[in-house]
């Protein structure tokens, strides 16, 4: 009978520095730890910079109740938005409308002395009135009296559109109405200053007023 070869175990070898396998993986932990790294380091690149905590009406004085301070990843556009690293400046009026949550633009605050509307309070219809909530946005119509109307028989002409998308700042709760032939709530919109003696000229003169609000604004609980 013939011998029959004798099999050799092989030899587990430590693994070379030539092992392709070996230097993917050393390159795939220093990607994983480089991007890691980075990640980190644009983290830190947040700033502070006040948001709008609810809807806030143009003319409306701001004050610390009325923000929420927000780190956010902006880069070089920080500079566009009111910082919060430092406390909210006195005398800070909204300029135009900022919705719940909105980064506060610097250029959509200012002092006093910019802003260009005024408050005004309107007496209107009470069913209408309770649609209605703070940053609702509505087109303002008047009702003139018709000339020679007899006193305590108004008529009215046609109603016409005296302002466009204006914003309620303050609605008179359901404890506000005003009886009557007609129950009416108090709703106080900002208006343009160019537009304030007209319509003050429309109430005294006894118009009837109605708000009718924008499509896709903010609209009263429940309504």
């Amino acid at each position: 009978m013939s011998d029959l070869p004798t099999p050799t175990a092989s030899r587990l070898r430590a693994p070379s520095w030539r092992d392709s396998r070996l230097v993917v993986g050393v390159l795939l932990v220093l990607l994983s730890t480089v991007l890691g790294a980075v990640v980190v380091a644009r983290a830190d690149d947040r700033v502070p910079v006040w948001a709008a905590k609810g809807q806030v009406a143009p003319g409306q004085q701001l004050t610390e109740a009325d923000v929420v301070r927000v780190d956010v990843l902006l880069g070089d556009g920080a500079a566009a938005y009111l910082p919060a690293d430092t406390a909210l400046p006195a005398g800070t009026f909204a300029l135009r409308d900022l919705r719940p949550g909105e980064l506060v633009p610097v250029s959509a605050v200012g002092g006093p002395d910019r802003v260009d509307v005024q408050q005004v309070a309107l007496l209107v219809d009470a069913t209408s009135a309770s649609s209605l909530a703070r940053g609702s946005v509505v087109d303002v119509y008047v009702n003139r009296p018709t000339t020679g109307t007899t006193v305590g028989t108004p008529t009215f002409e046609g109603p016409e559109l005296a302002l466009e998308s204006v914003s309620v700042a303050r609605v008179a709760g359901e404890d506000a109405v005003l009886g009557g032939a007609t129950e009416t709530r108090a709703v106080h919109v900002m208006v343009p200053r160019a537009d304030v003696q007209d319509l003050v000229a429309d109430v005294d003169a006894g118009a009837r007023i109605t708000l009718v609000p924008v499509p896709g604004g903010v609209t009263a609980a429940g309504s």
